[in-house]
Parts: structure tokens; C-alpha cells; sequence
């Protein structure tokens, strides 16, 4: 198992990628982000699924992402919580996301954003 440190800078870094604009536009990215089981309880309310993510895309954001923080579940599962600024709506919100290590790479299988008032 990868170092917490370094498990927490990685995950980060994919947490990161799905703001990217490059990421969130393109199919292929995203397929090797988000495992085929992939859901989501949006911020909107909405419940999403992998195929929905990439046949209509997630579109672009302008996002801030902060206070990051893992929870180890497992070697294989971890729970990351952190904290978004939607700087296009001015609005913050909560995210978690559960990510498996499958044949060697961190896949996203769940996520939610829960709208907060700060």
C-alpha cells in the first residue's frame, strides 16, 4: 500500500483532474477515472451514472477545491472528503468520494455533493 502522504497527494491529483476542462470533456478521460460502476448523488439532487457522465459530459466548471482529507477503508478502498467553492454559482459545497484500486489504478466509484452554506 502506497504512504498515506503519498495515497493523499494522489488522490488529490484524480479529485483534481475531474475539474479540468480537458478531462471533463473528453470520454476517453473520463473513462479512466471513473469505474464502470460509477455513480453519483449530484449537488443538483440528481442521481448520475457513468454512462449519463459520458455520453452528455459533466461540463466545465471554474472550481476551488479545499480542505482534502482521506479515509482509508481498505488497501484497495478510500473514502475522500473535501470541501468545494463553485465560483461561478457562489456556491460551497461538501464532496466525498469512495475511489478502489483495480489492476493497479484508482478508479472513482461513487461521489456526492452536498450544497452548504459555507
Amino acid at each position: 500500500m502506497e504512504s498515506l502522504n503519498s495515497l493523499k497527494d494522489h488522490l488529490r491529483t484524480l479529485e483534481e483532474n475531474l475539474l479540468k476542462p480537458e478531462i471533463r470533456t473528453s470520454q476517453i478521460e473520463l473513462k479512466k477515472l471513473l469505474a464502470d460502476e460509477f455513480f453519483e448523488f449530484g449537488s443538483s439532487g440528481r442521481v448520475l451514472y457513468k454512462d449519463d457522465q459520458l455520453e452528455h459530459g459533466i461540463g466545465i466548471v471554474k472550481m476551488e477545491l479545499s480542505d482534502f482529507e482521506i479515509h482509508p477503508l481498505s488497501n484497495e478502498i478510500t473514502l475522500v472528503t473535501y470541501r468545494i467553492f463553485n465560483e461561478i454559482k457562489k456556491q460551497h459545497s461538501l464532496r466525498s468520494s469512495i475511489w478502489k484500486l483495480k489492476d493497479g489504478q484508482w478508479k472513482m466509484y461513487f461521489h456526492q455533493g452536498t450544497p452548504t452554506e459555507f
